[in-house]
């Protein structure tokens, strides 16, 4: 058993710790990363929204639909043509759109054949052809007579 009396050894001075790296210093490569990542995804989010939002133009072309087709590896749309002419006989205008709408392809699948009015919407400025792969999307379809 120590002795009580005995004087204990002086407190060694306290040194403080070494300083801490700050936040920022501590997370940058997983800050670098996510701004690599985010920054342009929150972009190109924008840029979509941006250009789906407001509308160029809209009308109404008015033909035979000639081609109706389901495109696309990741994102599926409709794509379509659409023969405009004023005479018969004479060499048709062509319209391309495209249809994102299932209900809307649906449609012009059942009155093709027959001269139908496509009512459209064009949207310039799109980022990728994974939304369209033209300007022009059909919202409405009506059969003519």
């Amino acid at each position: 058993m120590p002795d009580e009396t005995q004087s204990s050894p002086p407190p060694a001075p306290d040194t403080p710790p070494p300083p801490r790296p700050s936040l920022l210093r501590r997370h940058w490569g997983k800050l670098t990363l996510l701004t690599i990542v985010l920054v342009p995804l929150i972009g190109m989010a924008l840029w979509v929204g941006v250009a789906f939002t407001y509308t160029y133009s809209e009308g109404t072309r008015t033909g035979y639909v000639q081609k109706l087709s389901r495109k696309g590896w990741l994102c599926k749309t409709w794509e379509g043509e659409l023969a405009m002419t004023t005479v018969p006989g004479t060499a048709p205008q062509i319209f391309n759109f495209s249809v994102r709408n299932d209900s809307v392809a649906q449609e012009i699948q059942k009155i093709a054949g027959s001269q139908v009015s496509l009512f459209y919407k064009e949207h310039r400025g799109v980022p990728t052809s994974c939304f369209g792969e033209t300007a022009y999307f059909v919202d409405g379809v009506r059969g003519t007579k």
